[in-house]
């Protein structure tokens, strides 16, 4: 079945297309909102802020531009990824939370989900807060005490609806909502990313456009690689008799994936990333001299390309393997086979094959880990080789990351609803 046929038969699907039509609205509100802006603001300093700071840039991405237009959404959902980090986070210091997230099944999932937003809207105020400040300070925009309020609160409650956009999209089964919103920023930033390519063309620098275009490639490649691969071990069964059946006595695998963390390590890093820069940018403007110089100096620390790049890297690296520990749990997956009466050969079940689950995960994790860094950081390396901007979504390397993972489990997640329709009917 090639894949016009697959089309056809999502577009007669009744339930599959209502599915997919839903979350096209759900996209349509958040461009809608995204295009929103706050009042009072210079457009002229804000175009100069962006395209001097690169940081700010590159998060500019995530929200799809809301954060360039200063929109009611400015925030995205940043906020909610930053509460279920410190959440996840704090697992691993109080017990208590971890056996909720792990052991308590759907009613602690609930009850874990339930905090991560409340968490959220803290989070956004104080967010929000950091951010109109420093754009206030930049003379972007110009706040009465009384508009500042105003406008903190119409912004934690942009966040707070896109969260719960998210969690509506997630609810239908076609991928991860938080994972979708983002792609739809990317998405939406296609325009004029190559409209800056047409307006800024300059044959002189042909070779690192030539570059930029063979790196993007090579980064589609690597993602669908990377993704797909797999290290299968191999899982026997043993032979049951009940009554005058016998069942087992069958040899399958256990797929771990190379990535299998997805995109996540990156959302991560880079809501991490975001707290020190924003928080100096705020206090930049102190009367306490003391803070101001610290605020300043840590400011143009993270500015400074290549030591964001490897402070970049090494959080990717580090999250891949955290975010991996969290969702994948060798001694649950032992226990599991052994109830099914299933070992894997040479190996004894029980704790012997946790250990030898653990071994192997981390071994393959160490290639997903360094493809994710090498690829989060490798528009700043090409920039820094040629001297030219990369432009976000031809080279961006983050994006195009985040656009093919979110494609492919998409895809995945439809093929298997696809699949159930025809069980159902057979």
């Amino acid at each position: 079945m090639n894949w016009f046929q697959k089309f056809i038969i999502i577009l007669k699907d009744k339930q599959l297309r209502g599915k997919i039509l839903f979350i096209l609205l759900i996209f349509a509100i958040f461009r809608l909102m995204a295009n929103i802006p706050i009042p009072g603001i210079n457009i002229e300093n804000l175009r100069r802020f962006f395209t001097e700071n690169q940081f700010f840039g590159l998060l500019n991405i995530f929200t799809g531009g809301a954060l360039t237009n200063l929109s009611i959404v400015m925030l995205g959902i940043g906020p909610y990824i930053t509460a279920v980090i410190i959440l996840q986070l704090l697992t691993m210091i109080f017990p208590q939370l971890e056996k909720m997230y792990k052991e308590g099944g759907p009613e602690g999932q609930r009850k874990f989900n339930q905090y991560g937003r409340i968490l959220t809207i803290p989070l956004a105020v104080l967010q929000g807060y950091a951010m109109l400040k420093l754009f206030t300070y930049r003379q972007i925009v110009m706040f009465s005490p009384q508009s500042l309020i105003v406008a903190i609160i119409t912004i934690t409650c942009g966040s707070v609806f896109l969260m719960w956009l998210g969690e509506l999209i997630s609810e239908k089964g076609l991928g991860n909502g938080v994972s979708l919103l983002i792609f739809a920023g990317i998405v939406a930033q296609t325009p004029t990313e190559i409209r800056q390519i047409i307006f800024t063309w300059d044959v002189k620098n042909l070779p690192a456009y030539i570059l930029f275009f063979i790196a993007a490639l090579v980064i589609i490649a690597g993602v669908v690689l990377i993704n797909e691969a797999k290290r299968n071990i191999p899982v026997s069964y043993a032979k049951r008799v009940r009554g005058t059946k016998m069942y087992g006595g069958v040899s399958t695998y256990l797929p771990i994936n190379i990535n299998p963390a997805g995109v996540m390590p990156i959302i991560f890093a880079l809501s991490i990333l975001s707290f020190p820069t924003m928080i100096a940018n705020f206090l930049t403007g102190s009367q306490n001299q003391f803070l101001a110089n610290l605020a300043f100096k840590t400011s143009n620390f993270f500015q400074n390309q290549w030591l964001h790049g490897i402070f970049y890297f090494i959080l990717v690296f580090v999250f891949t393997y955290f975010y991996t520990a969290i969702t994948f749990d060798p001694k649950a997956i032992s226990e599991n086979l052994q109830k099914m009466g299933g070992f894997i050969p040479g190996i004894r079940p029980g704790n012997s094959t946790a250990e030898f689950l653990h071994r192997i995960l981390y071994r393959v994790l160490f290639i997903g880990a360094l493809f994710l860094g090498v690829i989060a950081i490798m528009p700043s390396i090409i920039q820094g080789l040629t001297g030219i901007k990369a432009f976000q979504f031809l080279i961006g390397g983050t994006a195009l990351l985040i656009l093919v993972s979110v494609a492919l489990d998409t895809w995945r997640q439809i093929k298997a609803q696809m699949e159930m329709r025809e069980y159902e009917t057979f």
